[in-house]
């Protein structure tokens, strides 16, 4: 194998692959990323088992081929040479790395050795701007489970009808909901599946903040996206997801309104005083144009204030300080609505001008003690 290309773009589609490599593997071929080398260029893998990525790239081939190449080692070597073009030489399993004055001699393996990656049959598929995932991403990943005995939940459900694709994710202590409208023609009938909290940590990581499309394809076992020049396959959880609408609290007797940065600094304050070995909840107390947040540890005591709109007729409940920072940092908008009902019911965190047409997030309250 014989092929040049340029340093900065060899460089980024060794991070992309990299990403699933598993660090550390009884398959010495999963720590690395096979490099393929065609006349069409460049295809870089990187698999870990439970998910693949396959990023193509232009470069000028000599003589194809194909080689493993350890992750780190290779990475390191690119992120150090100077900008040029690197220039790679293979002789069985030894690999020569040009790139200006500067060369390795590295030992790679062979691709025999490399897993073929899961091929998704055609399925149904669906199109998302790149700049809608991976915001919808971003703004439901905290509530992905990390608890494995329910395996379900350590995915986000994707649900496509109606020109929309709905995103939800739940930990039993709260749950996130995004929905955006979806590119090209509509999806027949309904589609409906899992994917793994970690591959759509990496699909969030390769998508960019544009209006280029993703294509997500379901297949029996599997899913696929397709950003680009890179395409993300992940097994599909299996199991059955909750049954979210039902968990949505209806006709909620409280309904407030607050300004996101207010409420942030709000929480932020007061939860100086409460870390991992000193927990506390935050007790909110909704007055008329009010909201009221204390927190007491053994180290002191917090409290602050902050202006909402609507009468919370004296409402004390109370919350996990993160889990609640969590909900009002993801919300995508300036002003929401907050519903409520009793000290032991849900808050719901919901777009200021009704419904739940782009983002819904629920959070469980905690059982407050009077010296609390």
């Amino acid at each position: 194998m014989k092929f040049s290309c340029e340093k900065a773009i060899l460089q980024s589609a060794v991070t992309t692959a990299g990403r699933v490599v598993a660090p550390k593997s009884s398959i010495q071929a999963l720590e690395g990323v096979l490099i393929e080398a065609g006349q069409g260029g460049l295809s870089l893998s990187g698999y870990n088992l439970e998910t693949g990525v396959i990023t193509s790239v232009p470069a000028e081939v000599k003589e194809g081929g194909a080689i493993v190449l350890s992750a780190r080692l290779f990475g390191e070597i690119l992120r150090r040479m100077p900008d040029d073009v690197v220039a790679i030489h293979t002789d069985g399993c030894s690999v020569h790395i040009q790139c200006g004055p500067t060369s390795f001699d590295i030992m790679g393996s062979s691709d025999e050795d490399f897993p073929e990656l899961p091929q998704v049959e055609d399925g149904s598929s669906l199109i998302v701007s790149q700049g809608s995932l991976r915001a919808m991403i971003g703004q439901t990943s905290f509530a992905v489970s990390d608890n494995e005995s329910r395996p379900i939940h350590t995915g986000a459900l994707f649900e496509a009808e109606d020109g929309q694709l709905t995103m939800v994710a739940v930990d039993g202590y709260r749950l996130a909901l995004r929905r955006e409208k979806l590119l090209g023609q509509e999806v027949p009938g309904k589609l409906s599946f899992v994917v793994p909290g970690a591959a759509l940590n990496e699909v969030e990581k390769i998508c960019a903040d544009c209006d280029e499309p993703v294509t997500v394809t379901q297949g029996d076992r599997h899913v696929m996206f397709q950003i680009g020049g890179t395409l993300l396959v992940a097994r599909r959880l299996e199991g059955e997801f909750l049954n979210y609408r039902q968990t949505i609290p209806q006709n909620n007797a409280i309904s407030l309104e607050a300004d996101c940065a207010d409420l942030q600094r709000s929480i932020d304050r007061a939860s100086l005083i409460i870390n991992d070995k000193l927990k506390s909840p935050l007790r909110c107390k909704f007055d008329d144009g009010v909201l009221s947040i204390t927190s007491k540890t053994a180290i002191g005591s917090a409290f602050d204030t902050c202006p909402i709109t609507g009468d919370g007729k004296g409402l004390e409940i109370g919350f996990n300080n993160r889990f609640l920072m969590d909900a009002v940092k993801a919300a995508p908008a300036q002003r929401v609505r907050l519903e409520l009902n009793t000290a032991t019911s849900p808050c719901l965190i919901l777009p200021q001008d009704g419904g739940e047409d782009n983002f819904l997030y629920m959070v469980l309250p905690v059982r407050l003690r009077a010296a609390e």
